[in-house]
């Protein structure tokens, strides 16, 4: 869903490990038949007596016959070069492969947190959609450390992380680069980081986008390293603490005695099949390969949509079908133009696009006020990136709600409106509860709590306005309210039915009895449930 030129757009269809552990790669299952089930049981049916607007090529209106839709979909498949399984070429782990387990267990554990209050899991929890079903995270210095999700509150009653977290889920597929601003991305030569210039490899990134994108989140003070935790080093110092901390050795930094209990080191020992002293084998380059490990273990992609590119023409609702006509079908013959940006298997081009979104929260400390966002230009130097984001996957996009680099969409309805008139986007902040949904103990009104809200994301709007002729600029759709809905519709089937049940997530969620250090966070939501 975004600008004006038509590419591809992908769908997902390698089956997940059956619902119960099973150690087989998800392409050796068979299709179950679960997903269909669970999406009837979520009220998609199919939308009577609608109608695209007079003379639209894409012209869907229902006649008790979908077999045109159908056929109308397969050359829209065949054009855009849809394949169904948006992880050729890959050799992902299995989450019961042994390093995967232990970088299970690092990813659950405090103990990677400055002052062992935030952990990877904190922002990023399967039961969450891979995310915490926030607008913006809430990391360190919690209220409530291990209360995840919805309710979570920092203590000063304020958000401190700037923009919404990305899900983990099916992380392992971008091929290009990952983050909202790219900031590490993949090159000819390497990997470039935030510790190399821009589109220069750095040569400690590690061998895997993953690799390299694990090594950050511990160094950031809002997320997991808070402001007091080696206020004065620099982010090696930083990941060479917390290496001789799960060690249990000194490094330097007299870490040997911060953990009470540790028994850390067989378990690198079994993961990595070595014998070697804790000193050799616990460092943080090893602990960024076992978490990388754990995330690209994280593969749901059996979804109603694969199946129907696979030719279960029953796998999806009409008004789904509908919804998919619209989605891949380019403006200029009626449709939504949405796979222009998210196209492919993996429903994004990887790409950083001006799109416009409300920038709320506390931003990244640009623009006049401090409370702005630049995007790709914080990282590239370009006056021309300034306010572009990378496109999302749309992958299980029904379970990573709020929507958009800071979170203010709270429903994909709202998201396609967005696209199609985003003139309107200020007419957000018309609602004087707009920022109900950014958590905050004040009572004060969000016009005083984020005053300048309004303003950097007029500035956004003004910067698409000033794009230059021949630029790729994004355009209203104009869609109707039927419309959306069968767009939206369609973005439903995305989802594989393991992410909205905890029993088949079950193998991905640390086990609160393999517990190395006593610092593992088995998190709760906010009525007192485990997640």
């Amino acid at each position: 869903m975004c600008k004006k030129h038509s590419t591809s757009l992908f769908i997902s269809c390698l089956l997940l490990a059956a619902c119960g552990g099973s150690d087989q790669q998800p392409a050796s299952h068979p299709t179950t038949g679960t997903a269909l089930q669970i999406l009837t049981g979520i009220g998609l049916q199919p939308l009577q007596n609608s109608q695209s607007p007079g003379n639209d090529p894409v012209d869907n209106s229902q006649s008790g016959n979908t077999s045109n839709l159908d056929q109308r979909l397969a050359v829209l498949v065949q054009q855009h070069g849809l394949t169904g399984n948006p992880a050729t070429g890959l050799n992902l782990p299995s989450v019961n492969d042994p390093i995967t387990q232990l970088g299970m267990k690092l990813f659950y554990s405090k103990s990677l947190g400055g002052e062992k209050d935030s952990a990877c899991v904190t922002c990023h929890h399967p039961s969450l959609g891979g995310a915490d079903q926030l607008s913006l995270g809430i990391g360190v210095e919690a209220v409530e450390p291990d209360l995840l999700g919805p309710g979570r509150r920092h203590i000063s009653g304020k958000f401190t992380v700037p923009r919404n977290a990305p899900t983990t889920f099916n992380s392992a597929l971008y091929r290009k680069s990952l983050f909202w601003d790219s900031r590490v991305s993949q090159l000819d030569g390497g990997i470039r980081t935030p510790e190399s210039s821009w589109a220069v490899p750095d040569q400690t990134a590690g061998d895997s986008l993953l690799e390299a994108q694990a090594r950050f989140p511990i160094t950031s003070a809002e997320e997991m390293r808070t402001h007091r935790f080696e206020a004065d080093g620099t982010n090696s110092h930083v990941r060479e603490h917390l290496a001789a901390r799960i060690g249990g050795y000194d490094g330097g930094y007299n870490a040997q005695a911060e953990l009470a209990t540790n028994n850390w080191l067989p378990e690198f020992q079994r993961a990595f099949g070595s014998s070697q002293t804790a000193e050799n084998l616990i460092s943080y380059d090893n602990i960024a390969v076992a978490l990388a490990s754990y995330e690209a273990s994280q593969l749901f992609i059996d979804n109603p949509w694969n199946r129907y590119v696979a030719g279960d023409q029953g796998a999806i609702t009409v008004q789904a079908k509908q919804g998919a006509l619209l989605f891949f079908t380019d403006k200029n013959n009626g449709g939504g133009h949405c796979s222009s940006c998210h196209s492919g298997d993996l429903f994004s081009d990887e790409q950083n696009h001006l799109v416009a979104f409300p920038q709320t929260g506390p931003g990244k400390g640009d623009g006049v006020s401090g409370d702005d966002d630049f995007g790709l230009e914080r990282e590239t130097g370009n006056r021309g990136d300034r306010y572009r984001f990378r496109t999302p996957s749309l992958l299980n996009i029904s379970m990573t709600a709020p929507y958009g680099h800071t979170g203010a969409y709270e429903t994909l309805e709202q998201v396609i409106s967005h696209y199609s008139e985003i003139e309107d986007v200020l007419t957000f902040f018309d609602d004087s509860n707009w920022c109900k949904t950014i958590v905050t103990d004040s009572s004060a009104p969000c016009s005083s709590r984020f005053a300048n809200a309004r303003t950097n994301t007029s500035n956004a709007l003004e910067e698409i306005g000033n794009q230059t002729i021949g630029e790729e600029n994004i355009e209203n759709i104009n869609l109707n309210a039927d419309q959306i809905a069968q767009i939206a519709a369609f973005l439903e089937t995305l989802t594989d039915p393991c992410t909205r049940s905890r029993e088949c997530l079950a193998p991905w969620i640390a086990d609160p009895a393999a517990d190395p250090d006593g610092h593992q966070l088995n998190g709760t939501d906010q009525f007192g449930n485990r997640l």
